[in-house]
């Protein structure tokens, strides 16, 4: 006789409030519009609070344009970021120049990373989905967020010991130790949310910044293709966050 099948009730647990006993964020990713897509919502809340936020970007997504040679992509999507960043309310903007579409996880990436931990000391680190995919598999992830993804979580241990890269306390980057929580945006199992609705039309405007690299990606109206997309993700992490549109994290305590 077949058991009978007992469907569970229970739904996803419920998200988290975010740690807000910081002062500063480093966000690191691979790419221009990394951050837009779902991050910067809450980056503007952070920022409205008095919190200093610096990102981090491994390239200047030159490969990303088909219509565009990576000379000419490079600078423009340089620019966009800038643009975006500035919406809400990120002023510091720092690109490490890996070669986009090939970057490689290693020392050289630890390094990189590491020493921009170190340069600016924060409490809270930010970065994208390393997994190998996206949307519980529905879609598969890129090399490049894998490589980023992966080396920001190893960097931050990197930061605080003296012993690994010792060449960078050589050039006055001192171990930082001071690292508590690691975020990760963009994972299929968060743990901690942002209410979206302050900040939600600051990202809308913060990804339409990425207007040469919308217009290369999709035919839709630029604007309704943001403001679909943050909107939809927005409101499908409501049932989770107390029936308020959110912007998830995965977040890692240390």
């Amino acid at each position: 006789m077949t058991e009978p099948q007992h469907t569970s009730t229970t739904g996803p647990a419920p998200l988290a409030p975010m740690p807000e006993d910081w002062r500063r964020a480093l966000a690191v990713v691979a790419h221009p519009d990394d951050l837009e897509y779902g991050c910067s919502g809450a980056i503007a809340s952070w920022t409205d609070a008095g919190r200093e936020v610096a990102y981090l970007l491994a390239t200047r997504g030159e490969a990303g344009i088909d219509t565009l040679a990576p000379a000419e992509a490079g600078p423009l999507r340089e620019r966009e970021q800038r643009a975006s960043a500035a919406v809400v309310g990120v002023r510091t903007v720092e690109f490490l120049d890996h070669a986009d579409g090939v970057i490689e996880y290693g020392t050289a990436l630890r390094r990189d990373i590491a020493a921009a931990i170190r340069r600016h000391r924060p409490e809270l680190v930010v970065t994208l989905n390393y997994q190998d995919t996206w949307g519980g598999g529905a879609a598969w992830n890129t090399p490049d967020h894998v490589a980023v993804g992966r080396a920001t979580m190893d960097a931050v241990a990197d930061a605080g010991n003296r012993w690994i890269f010792p060449d960078l306390a050589e050039r006055g980057l001192e171990p930082w130790n001071g690292v508590r929580w690691v975020a990760v945006a963009g994972t299929d199992r968060p743990t901690h949310a942002v209410d979206a609705r302050p900040g939600l039309e600051r990202s809308v405007r913060s990804l339409l910044e990425h207007r040469a690299y919308l217009e290369a990606l999709t035919d839709e109206d630029p604007e309704e293709y943001c403001r679909s997309f943050l909107t939809g993700f927005a409101e499908q992490l409501a049932p989770r966050f107390g029936g308020v549109p959110a912007v998830a994290f995965e977040v890692f305590a240390r």
